[in-house]
């Protein structure tokens, strides 16, 4: 039979297949298996184990090494990061440091030292009316030299002249409330005059003291609150009639606004005329204490208006407060426009009449009487 077997398709039988040394070598290789199929076997599994140098790393798929030790490969990532952990930025060049631009508030030092100073001051009893101006004026001075001013063309330099009319103080706002109310009872109407060098365009070549230093200077602080506080009391008299909404405060500021402009223009264009030069902000504190008045006569009106009065009493006090304002207007502008002004243009004394009649048709204009009983 197995003679048959080998010849039927697989050839002679394999040497010693009767039982002879040489079969028992070709099967005694152990394990039940022949001893040539196992030579077979490892020769092909040398022939399949890479070299030393495969063993030691492989290419992925990714393009990245792969090492057998964890050890190898975590000794490379390190030499690999250290170079470019030491090599110096490319946008900082070697030895330079990036600095921040110093900030007022990013500094608790100064901010610290700021409110220090001002709670000594108010502890002392506020001898110092300016202490919270001479704290805070240097820090202003930076952010408009190297802050965000900048970017606005123009606004470095209107901020500096704006902020000369909003240095007042207590006294000088209670006296010039006074001069306002009572203008028939002052006698000086001169302003401090001192040298200064040249202004600019339009601006005389003399300087004149500051607010807080003279009663006579214009401010933008007094009619910019009486300006807000009219706005306010003409909203409580719509509230009152049960007619009060919100556009009712826009409404008014803008009326008034808009008409103060008017005014001023008006003004501008008489001096232009008399070629006498005005800064147009000082126009604007003129024109602006007219506010006061008015809300002098709101206020009588609105305690008036319970005993079915309030309209009456309103004009009666508006005939003060526009004689009051009139005549403050012509006293302010006959000692500030020049004496010599252009032969061809109109006479001086009648625009100073002029401008102080003007007061009467712009606080009547922007009067708010609708609502008054």
């Amino acid at each position: 039979k197995m003679s048959n077997y080998y010849s039927s398709g697989y050839g002679n039988p394999p040497p010693g297949s009767d039982g002879s040394a040489e079969g028992n070598s070709y099967y005694g290789g152990g394990y039940g298996q022949p001893a040539a199929y196992q030579a077979d076997m490892q020769s092909q599994q040398s022939d399949q184990q890479p070299s030393s140098q495969q063993t030691e790393q492989r290419q992925t798929s990714y393009g990245q090494t792969a090492y057998a030790d964890p050890n190898q490969w975590k000794q490379q990532s390190q030499q690999q990061q250290a170079p470019a952990a030491a090599a110096p930025s490319a946008a900082v060049p070697p030895g330079a440091t990036q600095q921040q631009q110093p900030s007022f508030w990013s500094n608790p030092s100064a901010v610290g030292a700021v409110a220090a100073m001002a709670a000594n001051s108010m502890a002392a009893g506020g001898n110092n009316p300016n202490a919270m101006f001479d704290l805070i004026q240097p820090h202003a001075q930076t952010f408009l030299k190297s802050g965000a001013a900048r970017m606005v063309p123009g606004l470095e330099t209107f901020m500096s002249t704006l902020r000369k009319y909003f240095q007042v103080d207590n006294r000088y706002v209670k006296s010039k409330l006074q001069r306002i109310f009572f203008p028939f009872l002052c006698k000086s109407w001169q302003r401090v005059k001192f040298d200064s060098p040249t202004q600019g365009p339009g601006i005389p070549d003399v300087a004149y003291a500051l607010p807080h230093s003279d009663e006579n200077a214009p401010d933008l602080y007094i009619p910019a609150m009486s300006l807000i506080t009219y706005v306010l009391l003409c909203a409580l008299v719509y509230g009152n009639a049960g007619q009060f909404n919100p556009e009712v405060l826009p409404e008014v500021a803008t009326w008034c606004f808009a008409s103060q402009i008017l005014e001023v223009l008006l003004i501008r264009f008489g001096y232009y005329m008399m070629q006498a030069p005005v800064p147009f902000l000082d126009l604007f504190s003129y024109t602006g204490y007219k506010y006061f008045g008015l809300c002098i006569n709101m206020l009588g009106a609105i305690l008036a208006n319970h005993f079915g009065l309030g309209k009456e009493t309103y004009y009666i006090l508006f005939l003060y407060t526009a004689s009051a304002a009139s005549f403050f207007i012509l006293k302010t502008m006959a000692n500030n426009i020049p004496l010599a002004v252009a032969a061809t243009g109109p006479k001086r004394e009648f625009m100073v009449v002029g401008f102080a009649a003007s007061q009467f048709a712009t606080m009547y204009f922007v009067s708010k009487t609708k609502f008054l009983s």
